[in-house]
């Protein structure tokens, strides 16, 4: 029954800001309200909804101010440059600096690589790519470079 993630929302102080950084992105705005603005992820399947208001000062959990942006993992090696080259910077995750990221997640059984930066009001996104779903082998948490010298061997 369930095809997708069709929806999901962020909260944000200032509209205008947010919305030049998310075209930065390269996301396309479909739909603008008085305080709210709509961004297709994949146009006709999935987009971002963005609600300008003074709730966006709630601490920040995963649970309630994060998103993550699936790309291709052949897009991967140069995210990093892609966000700097739009003035966005890549923030410190799970003990792992912006300089050690990309970084492969520890979902055993599944691998993905990511990226972690900030929109301006400081909710979490992330660039993700999957590696390797439904396998058996275990992993830690580590570099997506030492991911490819073990996948090397």
């Amino acid at each position: 029954m369930i095809k997708g993630l069709y929806e999901a929302h962020l909260p944000v102080s200032d509209m205008e800001r947010s919305i030049a950084f998310y075209q930065k992105l390269g996301l396309e705005l479909a739909h603008r309200g008085k305080k709210l603005a709509f961004f297709w992820i994949e146009k006709g399947t999935s987009w971002l909804g963005l609600w300008e208001t003074k709730e966006v000062s709630i601490p920040y959990h995963p649970s309630i101010r994060h998103l993550a942006f699936q790309i291709d993992s052949s897009d991967m090696d140069h995210i990093k440059a892609w966000l700097k080259e739009r003035g966005i910077e890549v923030r410190e995750a799970f003990g792992f600096t912006p300089e050690e990221q990309p970084l492969v997640l520890a979902n055993t059984p599944h691998a993905h690589a990511a990226v972690y930066f900030q929109d301006p009001d400081g909710n979490s996104l992330e660039m993700i790519s999957p590696l390797a779903i439904d396998t058996n082998e275990h992993h830690d948490m580590m570099q997506l470079k030492e991911w490819k010298e073990k996948a090397d061997r």
